[in-house]
């Protein structure tokens, strides 16, 4: 096999000499693109996730054209600073990362001009977006050598990604790329490096179109972006007095929630082990955030009315978490709630339209797909119960009509009722984009609760507030993709319980869980520290002690018991 030996030109896009310091030239060889398996391309995200439109904890959002969001240093004269445009719509180009360059098809050789570097932030025709990157997880970061476990072809840990992206951060692209990629790139090479920066890229092409290299450069500039975008960690605010002293002396808090705080209610997240679309793959679903794509439900809404039943909110319920948000907007402190969740929950526990924003929509209305009829969205709960469709009463006679005339192709949709739920390949909610520049501005603490963060813009928040506003973390699991300055790990009705409880009893829930749930002694519920700094771990001793107590099920017995042949 012969390879084309390619000239690419890097410039350090935050550079402001490239005119004196001439740019570095890297030979790059032109080879087979690494075996990495092939993924299919989610639609489009918040997150989970992880990089989907659901967040981590599993809820809708996000949509083709809106996925990324995240901030850039210029802007065209278009483009407002939070990354939309003037219609509203997010920008579609993911994290910022773009390759131009005047790439020729008939060398493959990449050249500079004035304002036609590889690396610059102008437009492209091949965006990246958050679904050709994955942030590698915990489970991934193995000790060296070990990484033939995962698939990855270079070594890679918690301790070096950490690394790489600090010397990054420190020196700029330049210095990066002339450190980590040396006089040569290939294709593994870029690989390698994206890797290193803790993700694994994503829907590559396909190696026969000879795009893969070019595409790996588009990946590699968008990770750098992101990682040279993400906020340092307040070394001053790490323990949990510090934390009590924000919540007492902040005036405008900003709230980010996920699924993980109804869990307690019964409803199922979206991407844990007994999350919705667990459930969902076990039901047989090859993709099951298929559900949710606008696409498949404008041809096959059926698919979304089977399941529908089962994220169904309930009716008058709300968690303490729910009443802890209600107890913020009563002290006067709330600035606004942005909710990933589509249950409507809030508006049980009396949060005020004003200070909600429901950033993939909710259950709480519906909408015809064909002329627009807006109705309660409990008007669709009898048909969603029973698995059948809900269809427009003001279509409901010319659907009849064209069902019946066999020279018309009727679609599956026509007269359909959707749930104003954000789908995959919609775009989210006005009042987001209303509402989230001013209000990343003006917050004071930003408090992430009981989601994964995988799904932009949403997931942008927290990389876009001010590098001094501090941010908590309330969640089950940690959160590696974010530097978070305190993380409260446990459940969230737990976690905000025990801060009330060490705030007062002014600060008391208004929930009938919350005495419960601190105990008789108020000592039921304490946390613990860990080996990192600003993170620790809640304990409910009453749920422990029950937990201990029940008898240990067995594992049960597989079905199939296959025995090697003997020689």
């Amino acid at each position: 096999m012969s390879f084309s030996t390619r000239e690419v030109i890097l410039l350090d896009s935050d550079s402001d000499s490239e005119s004196s310091n001439p740019p570095k030239r890297l030979k790059t060889h032109a080879s087979r693109p690494a075996s990495i398996p092939p993924m299919t391309k989610p639609f489009m995200e918040e997150t989970d996730g992880e990089n989907s439109g659901i967040s981590d904890s599993g809820e809708p959002n996000g949509s083709v054209d809106g996925a990324g969001g995240e901030g850039f240093d210029e802007f065209s004269s278009d483009e407002a600073s939070d990354g939309t445009n003037a219609s509203g719509r997010v920008r579609a180009d993911g994290f910022g990362g773009r390759t131009t360059g005047n790439i020729s098809p008939a060398n493959g050789t990449a050249t500079n001009g004035a304002t036609d570097d590889v690396f610059s932030e102008s437009s492209s025709d091949l965006a990246v977006d958050s679904s050709d990157i994955e942030e590698l997880s915990a489970s991934d970061f193995l000790p060296p050598n070990d990484n033939e476990v995962t698939g990855l072809e270079t070594s890679v840990t918690h301790a070096s990604v950490l690394e790489t992206r600090q010397y990054l951060k420190k020196h700029g692209i330049k210095s990066f790329l002339r450190r980590y990629l040396g006089d040569y790139a290939e294709t593994q090479t870029l690989i390698d490096l994206i890797v290193k920066l803790g993700y694994m890229p994503k829907n590559l092409p396909p190696e026969h179109t000879g795009q893969t290299f070019y595409r790996l450069l588009d990946i590699l500039h968008s990770v750098m972006d992101r990682v040279r975008k993400l906020r340092p960690r307040i070394e001053s605010f790490s323990t949990v007095p510090a934390v009590l002293h924000a919540l007492r002396s902040s005036k405008k808090i900003l709230v980010i929630t996920g699924a993980g705080i109804s869990t307690s209610l019964g409803i199922p997240d979206f991407r844990s082990t007994e999350g919705f679309y667990s459930k969902m793959a076990d039901l047989g679903l090859s993709d099951p955030q298929e559900v949710f794509d606008i696409r498949v439900f404008r041809s096959d809404p059926n698919v979304f009315y089977s399941i529908a039943h089962m994220i169904l909110p309930p009716d008058n319920l709300k968690a303490p978490l729910h009443m802890f948000i209600r107890l913020l907007q009563d002290k006067g402190i709330l600035l606004r709630n942005y909710t990933q969740n589509i249950d409507n929950l809030e508006a049980n526990a009396g949060i005020l339209p004003e200070k909600m924003v429901q950033c993939h929509g909710s259950f709480a209305t519906a909408t015809c797909i064909t002329c627009q009829y807006k109705t309660d969205g409990r008007d669709l709960f009898p048909a969603i119960r029973r698995k059948e469709i809900a269809y427009c009463p003001k279509c409901a006679k010319k659907r009849k009509q064209l069902l019946k005339r066999d020279n018309v192709d009727v679609s599956e949709s026509f007269g359909v009722m959707k749930p104003d739920i954000t789908f995959f390949g919609e775009d989210l909610p006005r009042a987001y984009h209303d509402q989230n520049r001013q209000d990343l501005k003006e917050c004071d603490l930003l408090i992430s609760i009981g989601t994964s963060l995988r799904v932009s813009p949403v997931s942008d928040m927290v990389d876009l507030v001010a590098e001094n506003v501090p941010q908590i973390l309330i969640n089950k699991d940690a959160i590696e993709h974010c530097n978070f300055d305190v993380s409260f790990l446990g459940y969230c009705d737990d976690v905000v319980s025990y801060l009330c409880n060490q705030l007062g009893s002014d600060w008391a829930i208004d929930h009938p869980d919350y005495p419960e749930l601190v105990g008789k002694d108020r000592n039921n519920l304490s946390v613990n520290t860990t080996e990192e700094k600003g993170v620790y771990t809640l304990h409910n001793e009453k749920r422990e002690a029950e937990a201990a107590a029940l008898p240990k099920v067995p594992a049960p017995e597989p079905d199939i018991v296959l025995l090697e042949p003997t020689v």
